[in-house]
């Protein structure tokens, strides 16, 4: 029996908001323990000096402190957990320093939450499996090379992805709309096995992600059950040939958005979710059935007009659907519509998720929205850099899932 993963704690309030028995309840969820690292008070007014961070909270004081000692050494830790208020504008600076030097200065993987009282060890759960796997499974994220005959699943919350891979060639793709868990990823899955020409049984191994990845797991016998984030990362690097060095993947799914700083191959710091869907595919596709087009000519319909003629504000998918309607009732062009949605939701992503990661190149963008061509650009504008979008990238989780599913491969 393997001994749990141990992750560092560094925060502000979860224990006076009662959020911290919920970030234990994940931890344990996933075999893992988190813990508050020991120091010295001589230690933490040193470390506190050392750090040149002007703060005023004693708590933030203390988490500084603990961050040099994780990077520094004389703390030992598996991964490291930060979590401050949503609420306080200190703590946010904060926390994003602390992120970034511990991910600068250490191999340790390290997530960043900002929690309000209603989180709860559901939201969580995710962000705890995704550091125990980097923590525990290095030589498996490490692969480079798919091999044998394996399959990936995305249950995913908008569709279902199906990928059967054979030494490093994708040879079937199966994709549906997410309805019934199961019955969505039997579709996907007969789709993909025919097109690959093979019957099930010929299979070596499978490897599940996504919502309903357990599921799924469960009910097909897959040899890997993964959460999304470190999948995802992995298809993307793979598929872009970007195993090497420095990269950031931008996932903007259906109803969360995944924003993860990868190094050779391995994602080491990495955030998910959103304020609101209007963030999100979700509204996109809103936008696309007002404006009478399918979601695959929004991209082009996008390209064509000018974000900055219609003025849209997709904080909320609400308020977003109202400027969306105002902009056509006062005789805005669908093209230019069309493209204020995309810039939105691109500006809305990059304030909220893409100050939580490092951002370097090249940066990947994967998942279905990756299609939409309006996205991509109004994204590489904010970014100042070209966008990567890998062949295969809305099927990134179901062959992240089969590259990775082969390390289980019996004699391999």
């Amino acid at each position: 029996m393997t001994s749990p993963v141990r992750i560092a704690q560094l925060s502000c309030g979860p224990e006076y908001s009662g959020v911290q028995s919920e970030i234990e309840e994940a931890a344990r969820a996933v075999d893992a323990e988190v813990f508050f690292p020991d120091l010295k008070l001589s230690d933490i007014r040193s470390s506190f000096e050392a750090f040149g961070l002007d703060v005023r909270s004693s708590d933030l004081k203390l988490a500084i402190a603990r961050a040099k000692a994780l990077v520094e050494g004389t703390v030992e830790a598996d991964a490291v957990f930060i979590a401050t208020c949503f609420r306080c504008a200190e703590a946010a600076i904060v926390r994003n320093e602390l992120r970034r030097y511990i991910h600068e200065n250490s191999d340790l993987p390290v997530v960043s939450y900002s929690f309000t009282e209603r989180t709860t060890s559901g939201t969580l759960l995710t962000r705890m499996e995704a550091l125990t796997t980097i923590a525990r499974r290095r030589t498996l994220l490490a692969r480079e090379h798919q091999e044998g005959l394996t399959m990936g699943v995305d249950s995913g919350s908008s569709t279902t992805k199906a990928v059967v891979m054979q030494n490093d060639r994708i040879i079937g793709t199966g994709w549906v709309p997410t309805t019934e868990v199961i019955a969505s990823a039997d579709e996907a899955i007969q789709h993909a096995i025919s097109e690959a020409g093979i019957q099930r049984e010929d299979l070596n191994a499978v490897g599940t992600t996504g919502y309903g990845r357990y599921l799924v797991g469960k009910r097909i016998g897959a040899d890997l059950i993964q959460e999304e984030l470190t999948v995802n990362s992995k298809g993307a690097v793979y598929l872009a040939g970007a195993q090497h060095g420095p990269s950031t993947v931008i996932d903007i799914g259906g109803m969360d958005n995944k924003a993860i700083s990868v190094s050779n191959g391995i994602p080491g710091s990495f955030t998910m979710g959103g304020i609101c869907a209007g963030a999100s595919g979700r509204f996109l596709e809103m936008t696309a059935k007002r404006l009478g087009v399918d979601i695959t000519e929004l991209g082009p319909l996008a390209m064509a007009g000018l974000s900055r003629k219609v003025p849209m504000n997709s904080y909320c998918i609400v308020f977003g659907t109202q400027s969306l309607v105002n902009a056509l009732a006062t005789g805005s062009s669908r093209e230019d519509v069309a493209a204020a949605a995309c810039h939105s939701v691109a500006e809305q992503v990059f304030e909220q998720q893409l100050q939580e990661v490092d951002i370097k190149e090249p940066v990947i963008m994967v998942g279905g929205t990756s299609l939409i061509q309006g996205l991509v650009y109004a994204m590489g504008q904010l970014l100042k850099t070209e966008m990567v979008v890998p062949p295969h990238s809305q099927f990134i989780g179901a062959v992240g899932s089969a590259l990775l599913s082969s390390g289980y491969i019996k004699g391999r």
